[in-house]
């Protein structure tokens, strides 16, 4: 073991045996509180339970392991709620289409959309309104056209956007442009 993964160790231990609650009980209690940034879980641990800056960083760099497969589909399961609820098919036609691409797609949840990767970013999944579904790509040097946009102020992380009404199929060529992102990421 190296001397980072040691000092983790010894922290880890040492958190059980100072506060009475493991690693995994803390990272639990947070995900119980449903805190989404890192800084918010250190403050709310330090406040709240009187946990130094280090074992609070630690918990808090725990609690939002993007592995957590409760965690993610909960942010998913928020994000295609309520008035967005109609929209949940159209994201999992485009998951199921993106995962055909390969083993190293990675799919990962934040607050507000899904973020599509590979060795880096190539799409993004949000849904923008109760009616309407946006899918960011990354296609750089591609031609805008009345369909593929450029993303403007929809997000920077992006370079096009393509907007799906509700109810809309998931059809060849959005999944050509989200393989042409795949390929180039």
């Amino acid at each position: 073991m190296g001397k980072v993964e040691d000092a983790v160790a010894t922290m880890t231990r040492n958190l059980e045996s100072n506060t009475g609650r493991s690693l995994e009980a803390w990272a639990k209690l947070v995900r119980a509180r449903k805190l989404g940034r890192h800084g918010e879980i250190v403050a709310w641990l330090k406040s709240e339970h009187e946990l130094g800056h280090g074992y609070a960083n630690l918990v808090a760099s725990t609690s939002l392991k993007s592995g957590d497969a409760a965690q993610e589909d909960d942010l998913i399961g928020v994000q295609y709620s309520g008035a967005k609820a109609g929209l949940r098919p159209m994201y999992d036609a485009v998951i199921a289409a993106v995962a055909k691409f390969g083993k190293d797609v990675e799919v990962s949840p934040k607050k507000g959309y899904v973020s599509l990767r590979r060795t880096k970013q190539f799409a993004i999944v949000q849904p923008s309104t109760a009616t309407r579904l946006d899918i960011g790509l990354n296609l750089k040097g591609l031609p805008v056209s009345e369909r593929l946009e450029a993303s403007g102020s929809f997000n920077t992380m992006v370079s096009h956007r393509v907007k799906l009404e509700a109810g809309a199929r998931i059809d060849k060529e959005l999944i050509c442009w989200l393989k042409q992102a795949y390929d180039a990421a």
